[in-house]
């Protein structure tokens, strides 16, 4: 068996499909199939099964996918500090997570850590979801994942940064745009715009809603936040979202956020396979990071 087989392996446990991970390698499902059936070759067992949907691993094949990762992201952790060695003060960080977390929340670690190490390349890999976040570390080449805090996962370390109250998105015409604070019933029959299916913050805001005994409207879906707030700026229902920073502050006289005190917290951060193996490249934009969010002037300064 070779490294590319077990890399294959990995991401095939992780996508479900044969033919979703040779479109993102660029080769033949068949060559795809080819990695595996070597590796069940050398073991003598099958690790894969065949359902409606995809494939799954077996019992033997999550076993292996469990030693694998581990593996993986050993190896991938040496390859990048001989290659930062090979650079000198080069190098790149590579961190996957939503697709407007760096607009909110990294735009002036951004900047400050390519004043501090302007050869150093940070790469970006864009995750629909905490749990796609958590799979994309689990195969390996990545170093960091901005993620909403949820339930702890096996093999990862989830590390807090920042809190995030939440506020209800409505039009300045509105007759909530005028109220200081958002309670529970006033969103009961509400039209909302749904937040991502199966999105930590999503689950969030279901038990909360659940708990206090209201039924809303979930009449429009999106993928992200931002775009359940300017579909909210535009009338097209209310957003219950997090307070992000930035963008969504001043420069929108359509758009009123109102605070939800009663609407536990989020908490976003990072998660990593495991701390005390970051390289040093990596750890310095995970404390930029943190250091902008929690800055004295608050949220503002990480926009």
């Amino acid at each position: 068996m070779t490294l590319d087989d077990l890399r294959v392996f990995a991401a095939v446990c992780q996508a479900g499909s044969l033919s979703a991970v040779a479109r993102d390698l660029s080769c033949t499902q068949s060559a795809v199939s080819q990695h595996v059936k070597r590796l069940e070759r050398e073991i003598g067992l099958s690790l894969l099964e065949r359902h409606s949907r995809g494939v799954a691993p077996t019992q033997a094949g999550h076993l292996l996918r469990a030693a694998v990762t581990d593996g993986l992201s050993g190896i991938d952790h040496a390859l990048r500090q001989i290659e930062e060695l090979v650079r000198g003060d080069g190098g790149s960080v590579r961190i996957t997570t939503g697709a407007t977390t760096v607009r909110h929340f990294m735009s002036a670690a951004v900047v400050d850590f390519r004043q501090r190490f302007p050869r150093v390349s940070l790469e970006f890999q864009t995750e629909n979801s905490s749990r796609g976040c958590f799979d994309a570390l689990a195969v390996g080449g990545l170093d960091l994942a901005w993620i909403t805090l949820g339930t702890p996962v096996r093999g990862i370390e989830q590390r807090p940064v920042v809190e995030l109250p939440w506020v209800l998105a409505v039009r300045a015409d509105d007759p909530l745009a005028t109220r200081t604070r958002i309670e529970p019933d006033d969103l009961e029959g509400a039209r909302l715009i749904g937040l991502p299916e199966g999105s930590t913050s999503r689950s969030h805001l279901d038990a909360w809603l659940t708990a206090s005994g209201i039924r809303p409207v979930f009449d429009t879906g999106v993928a992200d936040w931002d775009t359940a707030i300017l579909l909210a700026e535009l009338g097209l229902g209310h957003a219950v979202v997090p307070a992000l920073p930035g963008r969504w502050g001043g420069g929108h006289p359509d758009l009123r956020l109102v605070p939800i005190p009663a609407l536990p917290v989020l908490t976003a951060g990072w998660a990593v396979r495991r701390w005390d193996s970051l390289s040093p490249l990596a750890r310095a934009f995970a404390d930029a990071v943190a250091h902008h969010c929690t800055a004295p002037d608050g949220r503002g300064s990480a926009s």
